[in-house]
């Protein structure tokens, strides 16, 4: 049976957990995810995890840091002031934002913290510094 290798388009079930069991993704209720393997559309140790299945299989695999969203930096977390807001804007901590910079890029951030002249913005993915742990299904392979 073919086993899926870098080139082949693949079908996948999945299913995302954090290391509290907290599912945060899952395509059981709709299409399977498609994706190239070696075209870098989705995280690298997906699509390790992929390479070598073949269709029908099932497997569970855990994913550090360095192979999906990175390490939570520091660095990326950087105070706003309040009053660069919308006027009437009420945010809250947890609220996520889009974010123009001054070079027309959008950046997405969540509200970290608040005080009464700023707000504590991180532009960290959300799973940045996260294990993951992946439940995976192979579909169909079509291969390169």
């Amino acid at each position: 049976m073919a086993e899926a290798k870098k080139g082949d388009t693949v079908l996948v079930h999945y299913t995302g957990k954090l290391p509290d069991g907290t599912v945060f993704d899952t395509s059981t209720e709709r299409h399977p995810l498609k994706f190239t393997i070696g075209n870098g559309q989705v995280i690298e140790g997906f699509e390790q995890a992929i390479i070598g299945m073949s269709p029908g299989d099932s497997k569970t695999t855990h994913i550090p840091p360095d192979l999906a969203y990175g390490e939570h930096r520091k660095d990326l977390i950087i105070t706003f002031s309040r009053s660069q807001l919308p006027e009437g804007m009420d945010p809250k901590v947890g609220q996520r934002l889009e974010l123009t910079q001054e070079n027309n890029q959008t950046a997405l951030v969540t509200i970290v913290g608040i005080t009464d002249s700023d707000l504590m913005l991180d532009a960290n993915h959300p799973l940045a510094g996260k294990v993951l742990t992946f439940d995976l299904q192979l579909g169909v392979i079509e291969e390169s």
